[in-house]
């Protein structure tokens, strides 16, 4: 009986034996696989390459920024040409009725942004 539990006791000893060294060296593979990590806690090797393109490439690229540029200035002036139509078509009761409307939105607007940076000057302080 005592033979069959030292039996026992010595499988379930290995067991655990070679199960700790699998999960050690499971532990330490990063470290091995890249010493620079473990030293200085980042690879050295984070440059970022630069490279040159060709001058096609780049003026493509301008063309299409000064491209998007004109379109959006178009579009912003269109919007704006379409606004001073709509208020233009309007009676002058309503067009006075418009300005007054835009005036109280915009400083809605205003009280708004104001009390939204006092609440969060607020929760900097708090959370410093």
């Amino acid at each position: 009986m005592t033979v069959h539990t030292f039996k026992k006791l010595f499988f379930l000893f290995l067991v655990l034996i070679f199960s700790c060294g699998i999960c050690e060296a499971q532990k330490y593979k990063r470290s091995i696989r890249n010493p620079e990590r473990a030293l200085f806690g980042k690879t050295l090797n984070t440059k970022e390459v630069k490279y040159r393109e060709s001058r096609s490439v780049v003026r493509a690229k301008k063309k299409q920024a000064a491209n998007q540029e004109k379109i959006k200035k178009e579009y912003n002036a269109y919007v704006k040409d379409s606004r001073k139509r709509a208020m233009k078509i309007q009676s002058p009761e309503v067009q006075t009725r418009m300005v007054e409307n835009r005036k109280e939105t915009d400083l809605k607007y205003k009280e708004k942004n104001k009390k939204r940076n006092k609440d969060s000057k607020k929760t900097a302080r708090k959370f410093r």
